[in-house]
């Protein structure tokens, strides 16, 4: 059981899946007036960055900023944008904490265990990616609100890089507002290729926890790293059950992963689950595993939901025969005492 805990807390200190910032006086975020789509409000952007990058570089690093809102917003759209350098963003929003205005190193996904303490919002792992929320859909945010962005950049150049990022927050009205959002992380830490072989994990079932029983799913992305070649999702009726892909991208590009929308939203069955399949091609000359360096490996997948049950982490591990979400299962107690 150690090993299953190491890979829960590897998935939850290092999942690819921010950025934050804003704040009183300097390095705040910047509120610009409405954008032209006709139904949204006022935006915030906040930035991460400048930062130089050695060559042959690999790092996480955070700002912890303010948006500056002078009242409660809900936010129906993301706009990431990422420099060539970059890995993934997450973007968080934090309920207590102190600004840290320059990028400065951290642990992917801190806190994440702790609801009360904070909860990611929205993953990018494109150059550049606009996230919808469905009309009436929407995260909420308080006044002056408090957010995270953690940038996983790597140069594997051999020249210096500038690298940067930022998110804008854009609202819907108050009056539109519906259903708040949330977020939904799955994944397998199964994973050991042998130099210059192919290798398909899965397909692995994971059981929806049954707090989870109502949820709409609006948006799906898929994840992996530079050998990965593939990923599908399923929602399938039980373990062994007939199922209904939900996620094949073709060609699947792990670099530039489709998140891919379904109008109207996606439910499962109840009692069902996710059947998910992670596909790669390890063209090094090491055995590669699981982690969170670029140079290892992930499968998961994350989705965007409605209405919201908290944001959770979700590991089914085949080598151990066993589901776990976090917060909320017994196992994720393991991972507090590492």
């Amino acid at each position: 059981m150690p090993r299953l805990a190491r890979s829960v807390s590897a998935l939850l200190l290092g999942a690819a899946l921010a950025a934050c910032s804003g704040g009183d006086g300097g390095g705040g975020a910047d509120a610009g007036g409405p954008l032209p789509d006709a139904g949204y409000g006022e935006s915030f952007t906040v930035e991460w960055g400048p930062v130089e990058v050695p060559p042959l570089t690999e790092d996480t690093r955070c700002v912890v900023k303010r948006i500056g809102n002078d009242r409660p917003l809900r936010i129906g759209r993301f706009i990431n944008d990422l420099g060539d350098a970059s890995h993934h963003l997450i973007v968080y929003r934090l309920a207590e904490g102190e600004e840290i205005l320059e990028p400065t190193p951290c642990d992917p996904f801190q806190d994440v265990l702790d609801p009360t303490k904070g909860a990611p919002l929205a993953v990018t792992q494109k150059a550049s990616e606009t996230i919808t929320l469905p009309p009436g859909v929407a995260y909420s945010l308080d006044v002056n609100q408090l957010v995270r962005l953690e940038m996983h950049y790597v140069n594997s150049s051999d020249q210096m890089k500038t690298v940067t990022a930022s998110t804008t927050f854009v609202e819907i009205p108050e009056q539109d507002f519906r259903h708040e959002a949330d977020f939904l992380f799955v994944g397998n830490p199964d994973i050991e290729i042998d130099p210059m072989s192919a290798f398909t994990l899965g397909p692995s079932y994971l059981p929806l926890p049954a707090g989870l029983a109502d949820i709409n799913i609006f948006a799906i992305t898929g994840h992996e790293h530079q050998w990965g070649t593939g990923v599908e999702v399923a929602i399938a009726e039980t373990v062994d059950g007939p199922d209904t892909m939900v996620y094949a991208p073709e060609p699947f590009l792990w670099s530039e992963p489709e998140t891919i929308y379904h109008d109207p939203p996606l439910t499962v069955p109840p009692n069902g689950g996710f059947r998910f399949t992670c596909e790669y091609y390890n063209g090094s000359t090491e055995t590669v595993g699981f982690g969170e360096s670029a140079s290892d490996e992930m499968c998961f997948f994350w989705a965007y939901y409605y209405p919201s049950q908290g944001a959770k982490v979700c590991l089914h591990s085949d080598e151990y025969g066993a589901n776990v979400c976090c917060p909320g299962d017994a196992l994720c107690a393991l991972v507090d005492q590492l």
